[in-house]
């Protein structure tokens, strides 16, 4: 009998499970080097974690691995029922709190080495964590693409530590009670980009698809602002204000409340994830794009925060500081501790290595 032990959390509502030990050694090469050989070699570790019967496509693995840099305190690869991810920010969140949970970090700064580039992340003394992400930014902006069954749609593809396809004009309602109208459209949305050969500046596939609405557009009233160049200046204020808050509180009962959350949001968002499960999180990587494509408009200036809620609910701050002509998105969040477990792999299971579609 095989067994893998994990830690199970989630972040704003997004479960991640971290691999703690029992996955085969995969060497000391770099964070890259080693997913490419648990994908070639052990794929079979990453079905048995996150497929059913002991996972659900919505789940996202996190293989804890020890770091080719000694001064970063963890390496980590990502994976989901469908395949691999470079970064995931919900689960680097996940991560952090979770090796706190264990005793291995306390609070401050520390390194983590994914398979796109490290990453720092500080864990707060209220227990919220920041994750200072890789360079993100805007590769093209109002991209054109028909979508049987919806006609033209137009959305900027942006990196923000995964490929990203993100759409302000969509004419859909971003709730909670709306996700299958939601999921069928991002899904659709994101098969035409893959049949027409829209794809990454690395050629790289663009399987995030995110979805925007503005608070008072997601609730479908106006804003309360006499004009726009008001409503530019009391976001400024607001914004001000949040940046001298050091205290991340979000909205309480989130996951139960999407109000609750949107009355401090900037914005809600929907996104799919490869596999066609949807992220509960605001999703780290995709408001690390949205902050790329904010401050190509200007829009959004260096060390202002961002509120980004979730479709469910749940609250990411964002931030960023320029790098050259791509930001550095900083994003603040929260996990909870949901489970620890051994997962069994009996020799006569048929299912032993997950439910492959």
């Amino acid at each position: 009998m095989k067994r893998i032990e994990v830690i199970d959390s989630h972040t704003g509502g997004e479960p991640t499970r971290l691999v703690v030990s029992g996955f085969p050694d995969l060497g000391t090469g770099s964070m890259a080097e080693r997913k490419q050989l648990l994908a070639s070699e052990h794929d079979d570790w990453r079905s048995a974690c996150i497929l059913e019967p002991r996972g659900s496509d919505v789940l996202v693995g996190a293989l804890l691995c020890e770091p080719v840099d000694p001064s970063a305190c963890a390496g980590v690869i990502f994976f989901n029922n469908t395949g691999y991810l470079g970064m995931c920010g919900h689960g680097t969140i996940g991560l952090v709190v979770s090796l706190a949970h264990m005793g291995r970090i306390g609070a401050g700064v520390h390194k983590i080495e994914t398979p796109v580039g490290t990453v720092e992340a500080t864990l707060h003394e209220d227990r919220s964590v920041s994750v200072r992400n890789v360079p993100s930014y805007r590769y093209r902006q109002a991209v054109e693409l028909h979508v049987p069954g919806h006609g033209m749609v137009a959305g900027d593809i942006a990196w923000g530590g995964n490929w990203f396809f993100l759409i302000a004009d969509h004419g859909q309602r971003i709730a909670g009670d709306n996700v299958e109208a939601l999921t069928a459209y991002t899904y659709a949305v994101q098969k035409a980009l893959e049949d027409q050969g829209i794809r990454g500046e690395d050629g790289g596939l663009i399987d995030h698809i995110e979805l925007f609405a503005e608070d008072e557009q997601a609730e479908g009233s106006q804003p309360s602002v006499a004009s726009e160049e008001e409503a530019r200046r009391e976001l400024a204020k607001k914004r001000s204000l949040l940046a001298v808050n050091e205290h991340f509180s979000p909205a309480p009962n989130a996951a139960s409340s999407s109000a609750a959350a949107s009355l401090r949001a900037d914005s809600r968002n929907f996104v799919l994830c490869p596999g066609k499960a949807y992220d509960r999180s605001p999703c780290g990587t995709g408001t690390s794009a949205k902050l790329a494509c904010l401050a190509a408009d200007g829009k959004l200036q260096p060390g202002e925060i961002w509120r980004q809620a979730s479709v469910i609910g749940s609250l990411f701050e964002g931030s960023f500081e320029w790098q050259g002509d791509k930001v550095i998105p900083t994003i603040r969040g929260r996990a909870n501790i949901s489970a620890e477990a051994t997962l069994l792999l009996e020799q006569d299971d048929p299912f032993a290595w997950g439910i492959r579609p």
